[in-house]
């Protein structure tokens, strides 16, 4: 019963093991390898995570991109006023360059609806609807000749998670950085963080190895970082994020199962988009959908073999994803290893690499 309690899932991380910048190169940062079989882990560089596939295995990332989420600006009014967008916005006139976004305000007096705000470089800007708990929704003009998403990235500023310390908000180096090789379809708010160690070379070196790589994408939500606030885990609900898997990727996942190879998950949006796409008889198929899956200790996994993630936050629902596949006390061991081993933890940290466990 211990894996379903929220208190089962704290550990005690130093601040100074938090990550604030990113490695010098993306895949030179450090990988701990748990092997499932045994229990044994060794720690070894991310460039040599090569060695660790074989030929027929298959690699699935997810190719989200992080759009510039935060708005800061201020009201008719004078006060100041930021708008993080909880969704990409959804364009409702292109011609005219109109827009509406849910997203979360912080102000000192909320805005009511019909409240003019002066976002970034946003022509205009409007409340239409108070949506309650602190968000609204938004009517956003963009010029047309430029298009929402050019507007974005002038106006916006990359959403950085609270523990990376930025004075002055995102840096250059974050826009690059904060993103992954393969980002392609922007919508996420937070970055599919296991991602940010490949390169285009590494990459091109797995697949040499005689491995397929797919693509799926699931759009990280502000919700999958809510804090659990339930003891009794089995009682948290997640946010649904908007993913998909196409025909190609259903297809070659399927292809490697039946042919003996392992899926590596590369993170646990990964991992939950490939199991959510397998409900029913174990096969993935192609979906364009809202993802609301939950894993957590006890789920049964009918596609993912191994996984790649990052080292993530006390008591959070990616923890208990983790658990799942390599068990809650193995799974803290790992981490008060890395702790005394010396890793950089969350997003700009370090990796681990959960591989073995017996063929299906």
């Amino acid at each position: 019963m211990n894996d379903l309690l929220l208190s089962s899932y704290s550990y005690h991380l130093p601040p100074h093991c938090i990550a604030q910048s990113p490695a010098d190169r993306r895949d030179s940062s450090r990988l701990l390898v748990l092997d499932r079989d045994d229990g044994a882990m060794r720690h070894q560089r991310f460039a040599d995570i090569t060695e660790l596939f074989a030929a027929g295995d298959m690699l699935v990332v997810n190719d989200t991109k992080v759009f510039p989420a935060r708005l800061l600006g201020s009201k008719d009014s004078g006060g100041k006023v930021e708008a993080f967008l909880l969704r990409y916005p959804e364009v409702v006139d292109e011609a005219r360059g109109v827009a509406v976004a849910e997203a979360l305000i912080k102000a000192s007096k909320r805005p009511r609806a019909g409240t003019k705000l002066f976002l970034g470089g946003l022509p205009a800007a409007e409340v239409e609807e108070d949506l309650g708990d602190g968000k609204v929704r938004l009517r956003l003009e963009f010029p047309p000749e430029k298009g929402l998403a050019a507007t974005l990235e002038e106006a916006g500023r990359v959403p950085l998670p609270p523990y990376i310390e930025r004075p002055d908000g995102c840096t250059d180096t974050d826009r690059q950085r904060y993103q992954t090789v393969y980002a392609e379809r922007p919508g996420a708010v937070a970055a599919p963080t296991a991602g940010l160690h490949f390169t285009e070379d590494l990459l091109e070196r797995i697949g040499e190895r005689g491995v397929a790589i797919g693509r799926i994408t699931l759009h990280v939500g502000y919700g999958t970082f809510a804090p659990v606030r339930e003891e009794d885990i089995t009682r948290h609900r997640l946010h649904e994020e908007y993913c998909v898997v196409g025909e190609e990727t259903a297809a070659m996942v399927n292809r490697t199962k039946r042919q003996g190879g392992r899926v590596w998950a590369v993170g646990t949006t990964s991992v939950r988009t490939l199991e959510f796409a397998a409900r029913g008889d174990g096969r993935v198929k192609a979906v364009a959908d809202w993802c609301g899956l939950y894993i957590y200790p006890g789920f049964t996994f009918q596609v993912v073999d191994h996984l790649v993630t990052n080292f993530h936050l006390p008591d959070s629902s990616l923890m208990f994803l983790v658990a799942a596949l390599c068990g809650r006390e193995t799974l803290l061991s790992c981490y008060r290893t890395a702790i005394e081993e010396g890793y950089r933890f969350f997003s700009y940290g370090d990796a681990m690499a959960i591989i073995g466990g017996r063929r299906r």
